[in-house]
């Protein structure tokens, strides 16, 4: 194992793999292997690389000296292992990133509970609607507030697009994570205050403060969408699906909660000699729900720090000192190798274009999809569902969330690669959203109005269509995360455009012209 030199990349490629777990002199081979990778096979020029041998902290330091993160970024993609993991040796048992800290389940779990944060704060409040929209001045249109208001939470992506664009390499995204992660926090706490307050605007009665907070937190969100994902570049492959596990879980553990609050119950109640409305309370008010939002927004931005520290902790590299025993004296053992000895059988792979017909068919793909999801759809959700009831509204909503998880995990074992494929599972969740749109514009009166099975096939339509798209998406992440940091930036960018143009097109059609209609209660509205 430490004899001699890696002859070719495959070799190197084995030998990183099996860094964990290594005697000393080992790790100190496998650090010369990369030294000589650098020199040789990616040329690079730094007089740093020169001496091979000597102590091992000593080529650790120059080796991170040496190594841009252009080429750092070469050598994630031709599949050695994260370069953080090579630079810094192991620490001494005791210290932050020992063994237990810097397993991969607890990088799993940090990522998941990261990425959690993502899309919590909207999905939150959309569970959430079918609560609040019997509360709200803006009752059945709220849907379409919050669609158009998620929509320009899009000024946040473009300013990160703009930044990149105008000065390339110059945003830290782990700064930029840090501040929008504590501005939802902040404005969470905000919204358990003040959520139910209203304001009189132009002679109306408006919920200002609820919709300013839906505002911020949907600019956090959208935000996220092009900082985590380009941050994940840094990690392996298989983090990308534990990511989108993690926004799962931000649709999950709402509904969940949800779930438990249950929803108000409709009452006809007569009341001198008219028939009113009265609806039951839930088992615990939206304040409370809205203050979980705020806990689990705090454990986000808490389990981001925790991966920056674990970072940190594993890229430091110790003052040089004298070393004696095994690992000094490992790389003067080692038998001397010039670079002459090293021998590539491999070549670089060459540079491919980021444009092809297949990743922008992807693209189309992922915008389409997130028009639907994000954008179409839930504008008029409360249009396709409440007319059969208040819970079927409550089911549809916190049931297809819990789809979306289902879906990210299922995406973890078995990736569909296909471009026909998942054309058809585009035409497939298309199928279903036209169903859906069919009941909202036949609202208030829709087919199998009063029927259960009415009941259980809209709710089964939200599901499948949920669901679909959510397997769609991952998968189509996954793909372009395979293609580089520059494809998860325009991955963001495409999922924010077709949620943009999703809410552009329903926000007028529901709030202007007035295309769906509402029922109203305690009334037969379709005799």
């Amino acid at each position: 194992m430490n004899g001699g030199p890696c002859k070719t990349r495959g070799d190197l490629e084995k030998m990183m793999l099996r860094f964990d777990g290594l005697r000393r002199a080992e790790k100190a081979e496998c650090i010369r292997c990369e030294v000589l990778y650098q020199k040789m096979i990616l040329k690079n020029p730094s007089p740093y690389l020169t001496d091979a041998n000597g102590n091992a902290t000593r080529i650790v330091a120059k080796l991170k000296m040496a190594l841009p993160r252009t080429e750092e970024s070469v050598s994630v993609r031709v599949g050695l292992l994260c370069p953080r993991r090579v630079y810094g040796l192991p620490a001494e048992r005791g210290s932050m990133s020992g063994r237990w800290w810097s397993s991969a389940a607890v990088t799993h779990l940090l990522m998941a509970l990261f990425a959690m944060g993502s899309w919590v704060s909207v999905n939150s409040l959309w569970v959430e609607i079918p609560v609040v929209v019997n509360v709200l001045p803006e009752g059945w249109n709220l849907p379409a507030y919050l669609v158009v208001l998620i929509a320009f939470g899009n000024l946040g992506p473009i300013a990160v697009t703009v930044t990149h664009h105008c000065s390339p390499g110059r945003l830290n995204e782990r700064i930029v994570i840090h501040v929008i992660q504590a501005l939802a926090v902040v404005t969470a706490a905000f919204l358990a205050i003040s959520w139910s307050y209203t304001v009189t605007v132009a002679g109306q009665e408006r919920s200002i403060p609820f919709l300013i907070c839906t505002f911020v937190l949907s600019f956090v969100c959208c935000t996220s969408n092009v900082t985590f994902l380009p941050f994940m570049f840094r990690y392996p492959p298989q983090y990308i699906r534990t990511f989108f596990i993690g926004q799962g879980l931000s649709a999950l553990f709402p509904c969940v909660v949800a779930l438990g609050q249950g929803v108000g119950k409709l009452e006809c109640k007569s009341v001198n000699g008219t028939i009113q409305p009265e609806y039951l309370k839930e088992n615990f008010s939206v304040q409370n729900f809205f203050w979980f939002l705020f806990v689990m927004l705090l454990v986000s931005a808490l389990s981001f720090f925790a991966l920056t520290k674990r970072d940190t902790a594993q890229d430091h590299v110790p003052p040089e000192t004298e070393k004696s025993g095994d690992e000094t004296q490992a790389l003067q053992n080692g038998t001397p190798v010039s670079e002459q000895q090293v021998q590539l059988e491999e070549q670089p792979p060459p540079a491919h274009s980021f444009w092809t017909l297949h990743n922008i068919y992807l693209l189309v793909l992922l915008a389409l999809s997130n028009a639907l999801t994000n954008g179409v759809l839930p504008s008029v959700q409360s249009f396709t569902c409440l007319p059969y009831s208040s819970m079927t509204f409550h089911l549809s909503v916190v049931l297809g969330n819990i789809a979306n998880p289902l879906a990210c995990f299922l995406a973890m074992f078995f990736v569909l690669r296909s471009a026909s494929g998942l054309g058809g599972l585009t035409i497939a969740g298309g199928v279903f959203a036209s169903y859906l749109m069919a009941l909202a514009a036949l609202s208030p009166c829709p087919p199998l109005l009063g029927s259960s099975s009415g009941v259980a096939l809209v709710v089964l339509s939200w599901i499948l269509f949920t669901g679909l798209f959510s397997y769609l998406k991952v998968v189509i992440g996954t793909l372009l995360h395979e293609a580089g940091h520059a494809a998860l930036l325009w991955c963001g960018i495409f999922i924010q455009a077709g949620s943009l143009l999703g809410a552009l097109v329903m926000f007028p059609l529901v709030n202007i012209y007035h295309v769906f209609s509402r029922s109203q209660e305690c009334v037969n509205n379709c005799s």
